[in-house]
């Protein structure tokens, strides 16, 4: 089991500690396509149980092939058409396997819980494979994950009508002889609702004072004790000498000149509202955090920054009980706004295993700004939270944000297992395994980013 490190000697790994987990998120989302509206059968009662009472929750709907005749060679396909349901405002599909590639296309639709309209056809990125634990950790070994697209924020909604549509085969003599490659096994719509408020104390307004969910919560808020006080909503910022005092009384790795930025102001768990009962307990950890990996979250733009922790309670709710992650994948998340909040639980000063960057999620922390930024250029409030956060997380282990650090692979499709890969400390998804992320336009802003981090650590 692996145990909770706090106050001093935070920087290193606990004895037997494990050195690597899993990987991040997703591509960019794609454009919009109008497609005829099919005839998709009608869902069924959900499969699991309800969560009714809890705040917020998520309901797990499987597909089903569409009722239209079949033609050898045509694209399989499987939808859900649900126009009347519980509310919800982030949908994901999720599948059996996790090795399993979804070759094909994911398009929602949605309706308004306020205006009752119907939206346009929406893609959801598919190419989610770089999301996940190493292979061979425990994490990514565990029998509940699954495979599963990027997560889509669609707002307070009451319907939806989802269309999964595969590859057609292949061709001969002009004439389509041969079936597509099959869709996943076990498709299932996650629908999930963040909740209207945040639960006190990061529980189930209707759990005991006592017990496994009490413990969870508090066990998520004293990791954070050696630098804020217990149950804090969010962590204040401090200037660059309280900084600096900050971690001398750490008693950390660094013993030269403290090249250390500001420390910026962080939302905790218990400030975005975590349901603390869902992820796994305890904590696990790397020896320190020599690199950043960026990210997005590829859940598209249309949220407002008041929004934003009800969006980080519904990625957090896809990860856990969708993915069967132990905990939400990132170590922390940025708003468009620029407001950053604490990820995966453990200690936003303490070097927590991410599932942020398939083969290099052990000694660096994973960033992601929520939203899609290949197309979309990232307000610059984010960019200089990403330059703030680093300053001062990576200057916690020494680090220069401008430099160049060795990482282990884990495995992946960029590097083999064991490969010693030499990296930007600040990186983006992309240079650590082959996907989009974190979207062209934000990667494009990694140089800022590396250069203002440099000049608020005094560099």
């Amino acid at each position: 089991m692996p145990t909770i490190m706090t106050m001093r000697g935070f920087l290193t790994s606990p004895p037997g500690s494990p050195s690597t987990v899993v990987c991040s998120i997703g591509v960019t989302c794609a454009a919009a396509l109008a497609l005829p509206l099919l005839s998709l059968p009608a869902a069924a009662a959900p499969a699991g149980p309800s969560e009714a009472g809890a705040p917020g929750g998520t309901r797990s709907l499987p597909l089903a092939p569409l009722t239209r005749e079949r033609v050898l060679g045509t694209a399989p396909e499987q939808g859900l058409y649900r126009p009347n349901g519980e509310h919800f405002s982030l949908v994901g599909v999720v599948w059996d396997d996790p090795d399993a590639e979804l070759h094909g296309r994911v398009q929602v639709r949605t309706r308004s819980a306020k205006t009752r309209k119907w939206s346009a056809w929406q893609d959801v990125e598919t190419h989610n494979a770089d999301h996940g634990a190493d292979p061979g950790t425990a994490e990514r070994d565990a029998r509940r994950v699954r495979g599963a697209t990027a997560p889509l924020w669609v707002g307070d909604s009451d319907g939806v009508d989802v269309l999964v549509r595969g590859v057609s085969g292949g061709v001969r003599g002009g004439h389509t002889v041969e079936p597509g490659p099959p869709l996943p096994y076990g498709l299932r719509l996650e629908l999930v609702d963040p909740g209207e408020e945040a639960p006190p104390e990061g529980v189930p307004a209707d759990a005991p004072r006592t017990g496994p969910h009490m413990d969870a919560a508090r066990a998520a808020s004293a990791a954070n004790m050696d630098i804020a006080g217990f149950g804090v909503l969010e962590i204040p910022a401090l200037g660059r000498r309280a900084t600096e005092r900050e971690l001398a009384r750490l008693d950390g790795p660094v013993r030269a000149k403290p090249y250390i930025g500001p420390r910026p102001r962080i939302v905790t768990r218990r400030g975005w509202g975590a349901d603390e009962s869902l992820r796994e307990r305890g904590f696990v950890y790397t020896k320190q955090a020599k690199a950043a990996f960026v990210h997005h979250t590829a859940s598209g733009n249309k949220y407002t920054c008041a929004q934003a922790p009800s969006v980080i309670r519904s990625i957090y709710r896809y990860h856990v009980t969708g993915m069967g992650w132990r905990d939400l994948g990132y170590n922390f998340l940025v708003d468009k706004c620029g407001t950053i909040y604490e990820g995966r639980a453990g200690g936003v000063a303490k070097a927590v295993l991410g599932a942020h960057t398939r083969g290099f999620n052990s000694n660096s922390t994973g960033i992601a700004v929520i939203g899609s930024y290949g197309a979309t250029k990232p307000p610059g409030a984010a960019v200089t939270a990403i330059a703030r956060l680093t300053a001062w997380k990576l200057g916690l282990y020494g680090a220069d944000p401008r430099g160049k650090t060795y990482l282990t692979s884990g495995g992946g499709n960029l590097y083999p297992k064991g490969k010693n890969v030499r990296l930007n400390v600040i990186s983006g998804h992309r240079d650590g395994f082959a996907t989009e992320c974190p979207g062209k336009r934000l990667y494009a802003k990694l140089g800022t980013a590396r250069s203002s981090a440099a000049r608020y650590q005094g560099r």
